[in-house]
């Protein structure tokens, strides 16, 4: 085995003794925007987990590889030529006039005159260390390569990836290299983001186990679809050997991950029983990533990795995956191969319980392998999952009819300005450890005002309204919602009409799937009436469902809709206030007192309006489910029978605006 020199040598006896492979090259730097334009995905993030490596000394201690080109043959088990041939020929000069507009064809993906080398860079890189491991040369290896690889699918490249740099590495073991007696390999996928092109490439594959614990947020967190459900096991051969832990929420840390690995990855790695592992190991799920919103600390990383050490005779292979903080990419970073050289975790402690949705979604998880892994089939101690966080994240995910999608139904993906925040701003202390939240001081001020909230659409139904106060789901929509802070019932229930014009629009929600959903025209006019439910809730929880409605996530730091707004749409024309700068019932519309209470709706707003009215929107009648759920609401209510009710949606549905 070469020993490398110069400030990369170290002592033969340390390396027998440790045999850590760390592979960087400044190359993978040469990737970066065109106009060298900010952009999360960058070069130092890697240099900064390099010289954070380095300062403490690493780097003298591990066998220290230079990248290697990965061969055509090799991407394209996993890639389709031309994808390949289109990431090698990206960065030639015959691109140069339509590089940028190639890579607007793609999701979040840009190109630049180091981009296919880069690529290549960083999948060969990944075969490199799996190599060395697979055949014992070195007892576990870090890569730290970029651009990351686990969203690139077989065709497509996505979400900053180019190659899929893991999946790749997995098919060199077991289709190039069989003499190595790699037959059966974990990939594990910490990465905050689900991995959707390594799933993909492995789902019919019963070698392969691939496992992600990701944020998920039924579908609304990127790559925005329900990939990453723990209902997709896998298909055929494949078949159980692809599991999702999908979280529902943001802000989960150490306690959340851990109890995923010991109550589903390891007691399922037991029975697997891998040659090698390979882990994904994006950084973004680490407290203070811009991205990510979840609160693992360094000393999580190090105890999920050590758990992981006893598999395989402690044959890993990390490469890295996304991570945009930073100083915490470069903190995990450390704690991991500091992991992999002294077999230890750092040190820390992780005393927190996780939240309540993550037991339920443990359990989910599960029943659903059950009948693959029969160490799943046990019910957990009811003092186990008793075991929750105090409180619960001050996070709000949305199930509506109005989640941020295009006039094609297709969930639209906010821009990375929206996402990001300025990282000048983010500081992950020092120990490592997250302060503890307190309470927003606005719930408390507006969970002591009611007012009504009056519904036209399928909210009429009280089932279904009641999913934004309590979550969950009913009868016909495609997945839940995640409910409100406070869970106290409406006081007060009461029916009106009022001179509003209902219509439908848009092509498709992702709650209820293709058709149009409800809306109010925001103007009054006296020859229009519209039935409404009215519920009376506290001005706090109608800024729940207020988000709910419309941002897919939305962190309730301060109100969307707070004292001054009220004041402001009863007290003065208009009667209506556009209250967010985006979505489909972004509108609060002020349509009088009941009871000395102020009545409040939402709708869509004045330029909407327009756009429907000009065609540029599309109006569209309900699909026969979302339409069931309104006749419900409106028979329910008691004001008009079956037949009217269904005669009053039709109506709505064919009358011109």
């Amino acid at each position: 085995m070469e020993i490398p020199t110069g400030s990369r040598t170290t002592s033969s006896s340390d390396l027998q003794k440790k045999r850590v492979g760390l592979l960087y090259d400044d190359r993978m730097c040469a990737h970066h925007t065109p106009d060298n334009d900010y952009h999360p995905e960058n070069p130092n993030r890697i240099r900064a987990i390099w010289n954070k490596l380095q300062s403490s000394r690493i780097p003298q201690r591990c066998v220290v590889l230079d990248a290697k080109e990965a061969e055509d043959k090799y991407v394209l088990s996993v890639h389709s030529k031309k994808h390949v041939d289109l990431i090698r020929d990206i960065s030639s000069k015959q691109f140069n006039s339509r590089r940028n507009r190639i890579a607007s064809k793609f999701n979040s993906i840009y190109f630049n005159e180091g981009s296919s080398e880069s690529a290549f860079l960083a999948a060969g890189s990944v075969i490199e260390v799996a190599e060395k491991v697979a055949q014992g040369e070195l007892s576990s290896a870090f890569a730290i390569v970029r651009p990351p690889g686990h969203h690139a699918e077989h065709d497509e490249a996505m979400g900053f990836c180019l190659f899929n740099n893991v999946a790749v590495a997995a098919s060199f073991l077991l289709n190039e290299r069989p003499e190595l007696g790699i037959n059966k390999i974990l990939i594990v996928d910490w990465d905050v983001h689900h991995g959707n092109g390594t799933q993909k490439m492995f789902w019919k594959d019963p070698r392969v186990l691939f496992f992600s614990v990701h944020r998920h947020e039924f579908g609304s967190f990127y790559p925005a679809n329900d990939d990453g459900f723990y209902t997709m096991i896998g298909e055929g051969p494949g078949a159980g050997y692809n599991i999702n832990v999908p979280w529902e929420n943001g802000r989960c840390g150490d306690a959340d991950y851990l109890a995923v690995w010991d109550h589903i990855l390891i007691p399922v790695s037991k029975e697997f029983n891998p040659d090698i592992i390979i882990i994904s190991a994006g950084f973004d799920a680490a407290l203070g990533d811009p991205l990510g919103g979840c609160r693992v600390t360094p000393y999580g990383y190090s105890a999920m990795l050590k758990k992981l050490m006893s598999f395989a005779q402690g044959k890993i292979v990390l490469a890295l995956e996304g991570g945009y903080n930073l100083d915490s990419i470069a903190n995990s970073a450390l704690a991991c191969v500091e992991v992999l050289l002294e077999d230890k975790p750092i040190a820390g402690s992780s005393e927190a319980y996780p939240f309540e949705s993550t037991w339920r979604v443990i359990q989910a998880v599960r029943h659903e392998l059950s009948d693959f892994w029969p160490t799943l089939a046990d019910k957990l101690p009811a003092n186990l999952i008793s075991q929750t966080a105090v409180s619960v994240p001050n996070i709000l995910i949305s199930s509506s009819d109005s989640e941020a999608e295009d006039d094609n139904g297709t969930q639209r993906l906010k821009d990375l300005e929206e996402v990001l925040q300025p990282l000048s701003k983010l500081k992950v202390d020092e120990d490592g450890q997250d302060k503890v939240a307190t309470p927003n001081p606005w719930r408390s001020e507006l969970s002591k005002i009611d007012i009504w909230y009056a519904t036209f659409g399928s909210n009429m139904w009280k089932p279904r309204f009641l999913c934004y106060i309590e979550g969950g789901q009913v009868e016909g929509m495609q997945k839940p919602c995640s409910g409100s802070m406070d869970r106290t019932p409406p006081k007060e229930i009461v029916w009106k009409s009022y001179p509003y014009r209902l219509f439908f629009g848009r092509d498709s929600s992702s709650s209820w799937g293709p058709g149009g959903v409800a809306f109010l025209d925001p103007e009054s006019k006296s020859q229009d009436k519209a039935y409404l439910c009215l519920y009376r809730i506290t001005l706090e929880q109608f800024n729940d469902v207020l988000a709910q409605e419309n941002v897919s996530s939305h962190d309730m730091t301060s109100p969307l809709f707070d004292l001054a707004a009220l004041t402001s749409i009863t007290s003065k024309e208009p009667k209506f206030l556009d209250v967010l700068p985006r979505g489909w019932y972004r509108n609060v519309v002020y349509l009088g007192n009941e009871d000395n209470f102020p009545i409040l709706t939402m709708t869509c707003s004045h330029l909407d309006v327009k756009s429907f009215k000009s065609g540029e929107l599309p109006l569209r009648g309900p699909c026969k489910a979302y339409a069931a759920t309104l006749i419900k609401g409106l028979v329910g209510g008691g004001l008009l029978s079956e037949e009217e009710a269904m005669a009053y949606i039709q109506e709505a549905s064919t009358k011109p605006l």
